[in-house]
């Protein structure tokens, strides 16, 4: 396992539990602990973990993992839901496109997605995220709108006035939300305040809005409300969905495409 691959699970068995101890995380991961002690003080000094005898904990009482730390996570679910959502979209839309590891599969599934290999532009992508930016730039077949803002590192979102000074001047065909949590009563949210208030615009600017989550961010709640759920038109997760809790959700006027 290449180190990269080793904290990306450290730090995702931490998220988990909350706390790790080093001879618990070695046999977790197969290595050493001699390895793990090292892991942990190189991640204490990036400020990923909080070191204590003996093992680590959680940094800070309310915890995101950084993007590139998330990308390993259910991968398959989505990348199977970023291709439902890319099956949505027709040529000549404008679509805004939120930060997240979700919508940056969608991103990658709009990329290869044939007839969209041609047109002036085949789609205008309308996005916050610097990376989802990255990815599509090089693509004749997109025409790329970046929000202005200050870069939030931990998602490589743009949030702040800048960013919502633009979107007040656009309209959107489809907005593609990734979530931290979607739940029927308390609405989609995010982690971070900043980051739902410029989804939120990103909502309001557009006739439509899909919510691209895999089954884990349902029936949960996170700090921000980005939207209400009546607001959301589609919700495309993974096959994992509840069968109860897709229900609730069809019952509130979504349309839940689960794959």
């Amino acid at each position: 396992m290449s180190r990269d691959a080793r904290w990306k699970a450290l730090l995702e068995l931490l998220v988990e539990q909350g706390r790790l101890d080093v001879e618990e995380a070695a046999t977790a991961l197969d290595v050493s602990a001699a390895t793990i002690r090292r892991d942990f003080d190189q991640l204490a000094q990036q400020q990923m973990l909080v070191r204590t005898r003996g093992g680590a904990v959680v940094h800070g009482v309310s915890y995101e993992l950084p993007l590139r730390y998330k990308t390993a996570r259910r991968a398959s679910e989505k990348q199977r839901i970023a291709e439902a959502v890319a099956s949505l979209l027709t040529p000549g839309e404008a679509v805004g496109l939120t930060g997240g590891t979700t919508t940056t599969e969608v991103a990658r599934a709009l990329a290869v997605r044939p007839e969209l290999a041609s047109g002036t532009p085949a789609l205008t992508i309308v996005t916050n995220a610097l990376n989802i930016a990255n990815e599509l730039a090089i693509r004749p077949q997109f025409k790329i709108v970046v929000t202005g803002g200050v870069a939030r590192p931990q998602s490589y979102e743009l949030i702040g006035p800048l960013a919502g000074g633009i979107l007040s001047q656009i309209t959107m065909d489809t907005a593609v939300l990734g979530v931290n949590g979607f739940d029927v009563t308390h609405g989609a949210a995010a982690h971070h305040e900043d980051e739902a208030g410029i989804n939120r615009l990103l909502c309001e600017r557009a006739e439509r809005v899909v919510v691209a989550a895999d089954s884990t961010k349902l029936g949960q709640r996170a700090f921000a409300r980005i939207c209400t759920t009546d607001q959301v038109d589609i919700l495309v997760t993974d096959t994992g969905i509840d069968p109860e809790t897709a229900a609730r959700f069809e019952e509130a006027g979504v349309t839940v495409v689960a794959v």
